[in-house]
Order: C-alpha cells, then sequence, then structure tokens
C-alpha cells in the first residue's frame, strides 16, 4: 500500500482530533492515501470509552496547576497521558485493504514499536492481556484507537523522554500497579526525537507492507 506521512510537530488533542476525523472522511470517500500522522501533544490526560474518573489520581484543580488538560476521547481503552517527548503516530488507514482484521492491525502497531526500540538495544514485548508494549512490567507504549467503517484513527504512543512524573497522576492504562517508563529512562540518557521517528517509519513501512512518501503540511491543511 501507498501511505503518506506528516510531521506535524506539536499539536493541541482537540486539533488534532479534528484533523483524524476529516482525513477518516477522505480516506472513506477514496480522496487521500493511507496516512500516518507523526506528532506530539502539550500535557493531556485523556480518558478512553472503558475509561474510569477513578483512574485520574489527581484532583481537577491539581491537573490544572500543572498545565495538563482533561479530555474524554472516543478511542478504545481507559486512561493515558500524552505530553511532549512522547511520540505520537495516529494511522488513518482502510481496513478494508488488510482483511477488515483488527486484531492484526493492534498486533501490528506493537510489532513497529517494538522493532523501533529494539534498534535501541530495548528488548520489549507484548502483554497478551493488554494492548501495548512494555518491558518487564512497565509500559513504554501504549495503544488506544477507533475503528469507522473499517477506517482507523487514534493510534500509539511511544514514551520517548516525556515527564514521567505526570504519569503518576494516573493509572496509567487502568493499571494501579504498574508504572510507565521511556527510551530515556531505559538507556539513562536522551536519544533525539528525530532520530526515533525516522526508525518508526521505517518499520511501519515494514510490517505494514507500506511505500511511505513525505507530505507537506501546508497542503495537508488547505487540502481539508
Amino acid at each position: 500500500m501507498l501511505c503518506t506521512v506528516y510531521h506535524l510537530g506539536v499539536v493541541e488533542y482537540d486539533e488534532a482530533y479534528r484533523l483524524q476525523q476529516r482525513l477518516l472522511y477522505s480516506r472513506l470517500d477514496g480522496k487521500i492515501k493511507n496516512t500516518l500522522l507523526l506528532l506530539q501533544h502539550p500535557p493531556v490526560v485523556t480518558i478512553g470509552k472503558s475509561g474510569k474518573l477513578e483512574n485520574i489520581i489527581a484532583s481537577p484543580a491539581e491537573l490544572m496547576n500543572q498545565g495538563i488538560s482533561l479530555v474524554f476521547a472516543d478511542r478504545g481503552g481507559d486512561v493515558t497521558y500524552h505530553g511532549p517527548g512522547q511520540l505520537v503516530a495516529y494511522p488513518i488507514i482502510d481496513l478494508r485493504e488488510r482483511g477488515k482484521d483488527i486484531h492484526r492491525y493492534v498486533h501490528d502497531l506493537e510489532e513497529v514499536i517494538i522493532r523501533t526500540v529494539r534498534d535501541f538495544s530495548i528488548d520489549a514485548g507484548r502483554d497478551n492481556g493488554h494492548a501495548g508494549v512494555w518491558v518487564e512490567n512497565d509500559e513504554l507504549a501504549s495503544i488506544g484507537i477507533r475503528i469507522r467503517k473499517w477506517i482507523t484513527t487514534h493510534g500509539l504512543a511511544l514514551n520517548i523522554r516525556p515527564r514521567l512524573e505526570h504519569f503518576s497522576l494516573i493509572n496509567p492504562c487502568g493499571f494501579c500497579d504498574r508504572k510507565a517508563t521511556s527510551i530515556s529512562k531505559l538507556l539513562s540518557k536522551d536519544i533525539p526525537m528525530e532520530a526515533v521517528i525516522q526508525r518508526l517509519i521505517t518499520h511501519f513501512s515494514e510490517v505494514f507492507s507500506a511505500r511511505m512518501e513525505q507530505g507537506s503540511n501546508s497542503h495537508l491543511r488547505s487540502a481539508l
């Protein structure tokens, strides 16, 4: 398949959501190719469709004092955190071209992350009971998706060098007994975001058998 990738920088969560919705219908109508959005969010806690408010440990006042927004999202999953230093990838893909196999899609997203961090000498794996990528008992990347008319939205969030203390304000993905980790914590050094992005694009191409092309951000916004 052909996939257009866009590097969007830091984007507010609500703005990225609206963009995904427009892309969803454009993909459904065949007006655009499969698309991969790569970005970061300002600090935000999101609650998925199966999320529980009690998994937000901090009070609304505490979140506000730390400059963290709260958003109810239509993705699957529970509570998660997004912030600078975390790479977020939102694929807008037509699963009718991939056998309408949602389990395979989630497995492939995990595989992209596992291969990406392996390039930085991190041995990560799956938890058969919960989507995401883990190093022992710590969550390195979360996955939360939505499928509408077989078009995907939302996606994955890989912790490169976020403020891990912000994860202590929630029970990540609903877990009380697990913590978040990051590439920089595991390696005890910072890895440039761009280096991780390039490896992730390479492995996305491999896993999804996709030919990647770079898209123009200005063209993306003007075309929708």
